[in-house]
């Protein structure tokens, strides 16, 4: 209730400002981290950045409280590396002057180029450690001491159990994603590292929600914080064009197929709420001649991050994922987020469609909702305050798709739906993502 009171008297208090004013010269940053950005072609801070970096350069703690897409890492990256680059000593053998605890690996590897993007013109050093890959490289390259380790918590703790990392010098902490820490199990690891850091340090602590126990969390580590806080629901709501296709269960696979049809769908996330459905979904689409990669938590780190470069490249079309790709994830120039099933959290919904309209841009974002999600449409459309545009009916939704397409399904063409010499046919496959029944 706090949360929806304070996001509906900022949203009454921001109506009608403009973005920012400032410029990233006037918050105090140096000139090689001003180079950086210019190379970038980053011309003004985003609200989070301008509210942000001047508290971070003073040494305050600081409590955010901003979706993904706002903005976030350089808010924290740039002051934190400005302060590196003005200390005289260099980093310890197996210590990390900065510790950055993310929950994803996709998240931390976005992090880890930001930062060697904004540091360009810094002689300092940085390291990644996650799961799913090797142990060496990354002991090798703690081994001489870094200015900023970027990590997921399990792994971080295998190292420091292992007596290959030093946290006791770590003199900056970041906490990006806490309420995904919180969602996916984390923060009973994250408690175990906050023992053995310094007490004397500067924390950051970034969430776009704030539940309980996150709450707890940044009342035990933060000294003073300055409280920094972006409205969820006008970041990149606001410039999304958001539908809802009202469609059975058993007429997605062609809703689906009929939009893919289309050549403005040109570059395409697909979220869906399992890993299993995620793997039916891209596979019907592969059958059907689109480009297709999945991402899931089943995949390897090397699977997850060949996929998202695919995606980046052109090299795939659509990206089948689930919902550990919904924050933190920033890939250019997505025409459409559809949301084959629509999420159980409010929240969800927006980090989803957060993947769209990116550094300005416009977006298109279209729900599927079948009966058994109207609830989740009730919960999603009063966190927005709006309705969502109802592009058709049942009627004229899924059926629609038949109508005009009804030689093809998932773009295969009317051969394959026929029945076969045993008699079995294989029509119902087409309308859902069940088995492949043999003959």
């Amino acid at each position: 209730m706090p949360l929806f009171c304070a996001l509906s008297d900022l949203r009454t208090r921001l109506k009608g400002q403009s973005v920012t004013s400032a410029t990233f010269e006037a918050l105090g940053l140096i000139d090689p981290l001003l180079r950086a950005l210019a190379a970038e072609n980053y011309a003004e801070p985003t609200p989070i950045q301008e509210k942000a970096i001047p508290h971070l350069l003073q040494g305050r703690d600081l409590l955010g409280l901003a979706q993904t897409g706002t903005g976030k890492t350089a808010a924290f990256a740039l002051p934190l590396l400005q302060i590196l680059a003005g200390r005289q000593d260099k980093p310890k053998p197996r210590t990390a002057r900065t510790l950055i605890l993310v929950p994803t690996r996709e998240l931390g590897v976005q992090i880890a180029a930001s930062i060697k993007t904004y540091g360009r013109n810094l002689k300092l050093t940085s390291a990644i450690f996650m799961g799913g890959v090797a142990y060496g490289p990354q002991v090798k390259a703690i081994s001489r001491g870094v200015d900023v380790l970027v990590s997921t918590p399990g792994r971080l703790l295998d190292h420091v159990s292992q007596g290959t990392v030093d946290l006791t010098q770590t003199s900056f902490f970041v906490i990006d994603e806490a309420d995904r820490m919180l969602d996916m199990g984390f923060i009973r690891d994250v408690r175990k590292l906050i023992k053995v850091l310094p007490r004397t340090r500067q924390t950051i602590l970034l969430s776009a929600t704030m539940p309980k126990e996150i709450a707890s969390l940044a009342e035990e580590i933060l000294k003073d914080p300055a409280r920094v806080t972006i409205p969820a629901k006008t970041i990149a709501v606001e410039r999304i064009d958001q539908r809802v296709h009202h469609v059975s269960a058993g007429n997605k696979p062609a809703m689906l197929a009929g939009l893919l049809d289309q050549p403005e769908f040109d570059k395409v996330i697909v979220f869906t709420r399992t890993k299993r459905t995620a793997n039916r979904v891209a596979e019907r689409l592969l059958q059907g001649g689109i480009p297709t990669e999945a991402i899931h938590g089943n995949k390897t780190q090397a699977a997850r991050q060949k996929a998202l470069e695919n995606l980046r490249q052109g090299k795939a079309r659509v990206l089948v994922a689930t919902d550990i790709l919904s924050r933190g994830i920033d890939v250019d120039s997505i025409s459409h987020v559809i949301n084959y099933e629509l999420p159980n959290v409010p929240e969800d919904y927006v980090h989803r469609i957060g993947r769209t309209a990116r550094a300005g841009s416009n977006g298109i974002a279209i729900s599927f909702c079948d009966l058994s999600e109207r609830a989740s449409l009730r919960s999603i459309e009063r966190f927005l305050g709006r309705s969502l545009t109802q592009s058709n009916n049942e009627s004229d939704a899924g059926e629609q798709v038949h109508r005009r397409e009804p030689a093809r399904v998932m773009g295969k063409p009317k051969q394959a739906v026929r029945r076969s010499p045993a008699g079995r046919g294989v029509r119902r496959q087409d309308t859902s993502f069940g088995k492949r029944r043999a003959g």
